[in-house]
């Protein structure tokens, strides 16, 4: 029988909302590993953003890929002694927010950036899309009551779920594993974790599609 071997840097992403870091850290917690979390609450420039996108969008862009960047490179120096590791984010995503958010010229000066500190950013060995409908991303949001998210636009995330969806449509950099998050709790449903778990274990290579509602049928 094939040995299964675990992906060494397992990233969950997914738009704002969908679960992504709760899934993170129950994967952390699975593995004993180390976890990278893109810490939304400390960009100071994040909840004037939502008040103002345009005035605000380049700072909050900046900071965000800095942010990441060197978390990156904080993975990359202790990579020999941690087996596994966890992010909720690829640093890919920092681009596609850039992307919907940023000007024209703006966006030049990203670019620039974003080449020059990401040089060296790891690839990882597997990554978990998750998916879910507009209307389940409001209430999810909602729900977790963070004040500096209460003027997003339902416009905006449906953009950005949009996107995300564009991206990994034609994504090829890692193994991927889409998982349709719309009706199950990793949080505290313990049938369905276990489920994707098993898969994660599992994938090595290619595009692979999860939905715990169908195999309950």
């Amino acid at each position: 029988m094939e040995k299964r071997e675990t992906p060494g840097f397992i990233v969950v992403e997914g738009p704002i909302g969908v679960g992504k870091t709760t899934l993170a850290q129950r994967l952390a917690e699975s593995f004993g590993s180390d976890l990278l979390l893109e810490g939304a609450e400390q960009n100071p420039f994040l909840e004037r953003f939502y008040r103002d996108p345009r005035g605000a969008a380049l700072q909050t862009q900046l900071f965000f890929l800095f942010q990441r960047a060197e978390q990156l490179k904080s993975m990359r120096q202790t990579d020999l002694f941690q087996p596994v590791r966890i992010a909720d984010y690829i640093i890919e995503k920092d681009r596609l927010f850039a992307e919907l958010n940023l000007d024209e010229e703006e966006f030049k000066l990203y670019e620039q950036v974003y080449a020059h500190v990401t040089i060296d950013a790891p690839r990882p060995d597997l990554v978990v899309y998750l998916q879910a409908p507009v209307e389940v991303l409001k209430k999810r949001i909602a729900e977790r009551g963070r004040g500096y998210e209460r003027n997003m636009a339902e416009n905006y995330l449906r953009q950005l779920s949009e996107r995300y969806m564009r991206f990994f449509h034609h994504y090829n950099e890692a193994p991927l594993l889409i998982v349709n998050a719309a009706e199950i709790d990793f949080a505290h449903n313990r049938q369905d974790y276990e489920l994707l778990l098993e898969q994660i274990r599992g994938i090595r290579t290619g595009r692979h599609y999860f939905n715990p509602a169908q195999l309950a049928m």
